[in-house]
């Protein structure tokens, strides 16, 4: 799983945040971005029936896009997102009970983290990505954690077309919610921002 979560980001790094995403909407935003070349896809649980929306997801994509969690907080929110055939837990914060249950149900664990201490106890209780969250002091304190911190940093919160190849090259990859997707926008304005995100992290 996580070699194809990692030959997905050498394609494209960047993660659709698909927050507020509705299930009867996912198929036809999962083709969208698939044809823009966005192949990793985050539904955050604060979304209208996001585990459903996760296994809809799953099952229409196969194995031409890789789908995962956002805003994953608890124990139990993991077990329901591995029951619902999610591939990834992202949180936007750094907790080791969450992270040691990702990694018992077999799922890439990418928790959120601001500051070295909080990614060293990631690291610790064993994550395969950490998430900067948010990015708000921009790449260059992410290569100064990376000083100390070895494991691959994604950007998010704060993250656009605009900065994306600044971050990229300090990160792995970013993570991009309302610049690419807000609920009520459009398919055809979620088509236009996703070919312009694509060819910003294609720059680096």
């Amino acid at each position: 799983m996580k070699a194809r979560f990692e030959e997905l980001m050498k394609e494209c790094p960047a993660i659709a945040i698909l927050r507020g995403i509705t299930t009867g909407e996912v198929e036809s935003v999962c083709d969208v971005l698939y044809e823009a070349g966005i192949k990793l896809l985050e539904i955050p649980l604060n979304s209208p029936g996001a585990c459903e929306s996760i296994a809809s997801a799953v099952k229409h994509c196969g194995d031409r896009q890789m789908v995962g969690a956002g805003t994953v907080l608890t124990i139990q929110e993991v077990i329901d997102v591995a029951n619902a055939a999610g591939k990834f837990i992202i949180s936007p914060n750094t907790d080791a009970s969450v992270i040691e249950q990702t990694k018992r149900c077999g799922l890439i664990s990418i928790p959120g983290f601001f500051t070295p201490s909080e990614g060293f106890a990631a690291i610790k209780a064993g994550a395969d990505y950490l998430k900067l969250f948010p990015a708000i002091l921009g790449p260059s304190y992410v290569k100064d954690l990376q000083a100390v911190i070895k494991v691959p940093i994604l950007a998010v919160g704060g993250v656009n077309a605009a900065n994306i190849p600044s971050f990229m090259k300090v990160c792995c990859g970013v993570g991009i919610g309302s610049a690419l997707y807000k609920a009520g926008k459009s398919l055809e304005d979620v088509a236009a921002d996703a070919k312009v995100i694509k060819a910003a992290v294609a720059q680096v």
